[in-house]
């Protein structure tokens, strides 16, 4: 993970504890699904959210919507920056609530083939 979105997640998780950061919103995972496909998130970080060489892990397990949404409006690195006028916050919290869906992979060890 690179040092500036670490930093932003230490900053974030510090304005959370703090009770700085708004409670999270419910979304709706389906359409949240159908925005990940239509902005091109999934070009970067997967069609699972689970990350590439070109963009972040982001599921399962999503960060905060507060926090998806300051670092998708200020990003570090590569990634552009998407203004309100590009996707609005429900918008955010649908694709949120869709990574939210995304459950845990498998481990390796309840894997037969990987165990012989």
């Amino acid at each position: 993970m690179g040092r500036s979105f670490t930093g932003f997640l230490a900053c974030v998780t510090t304005l959370a504890s703090a009770g700085f950061i708004v409670a999270q919103s419910a979304g709706s995972a389906d359409n949240g699904k159908k925005l990940f496909s239509k902005y091109g998130c999934y070009e970067c970080h997967g069609t699972q959210g689970q990350g590439t060489t070109a963009g972040a892990r982001l599921a399962p397990k999503p960060i905060a919507l507060a926090a998806l949404i300051a670092y998708i409006r200020k990003p570090g690195g590569q990634m552009p920056p998407y203004t309100a006028k590009v996707v609005s916050d429900a918008e955010l919290g649908d694709i949120r609530a869709y990574l939210a869906t995304i459950p845990e992979p498998t481990p390796a060890k309840n894997i037969p083939l990987l165990n012989q």
